[in-house]
């Protein structure tokens, strides 16, 4: 059982900064991947960013350059810094935790960018 539970999310201006984090319990103890994704009303669920537990990362156009993505193996524990939002940012993130094949998701919080 893997249980992911996020934090962080809110109401913000745009060009606002927000940091969301995940943090995973349960009976697996390490990831090869964990990342964030996100879904705007109406709209398909879409990766924001990932990582390894090497350190690599990836992230959508839409967001290089101002989301930074990083998490501690230690801890299994994944963190998303957003700056300079935009009012499309806005949606429900969800946290995902890539194991044997088998995505685990979390219940998503809600990132709100005015204009």
């Amino acid at each position: 059982q893997v249980q992911l539970v996020e934090s962080g999310g809110g109401l913000v201006q745009a060009g606002g900064s927000l940091r969301l984090s995940c943090a995973a319990s349960g009976t697996v103890f390490s990831f090869p991947a964990m990342g964030w994704y996100r879904q705007a009303p109406g709209k398909q669920r879409d990766l924001v960013a990932d990582i390894i537990s090497g350190g690599t990362t990836m992230y959508a156009d839409s967001v290089k350059g101002r989301f930074t993505i990083s998490r501690d193996n230690a801890k299994n524990t994944v963190t998303l810094q957003m700056n300079s939002l935009k009012p499309e940012d806005t949606a429900v993130y969800y946290c995902r935790a890539l194991f044997r094949g088998i995505h685990y998701w979390g219940k998503g919080t809600l990132v709100t960018v005015s204009s």
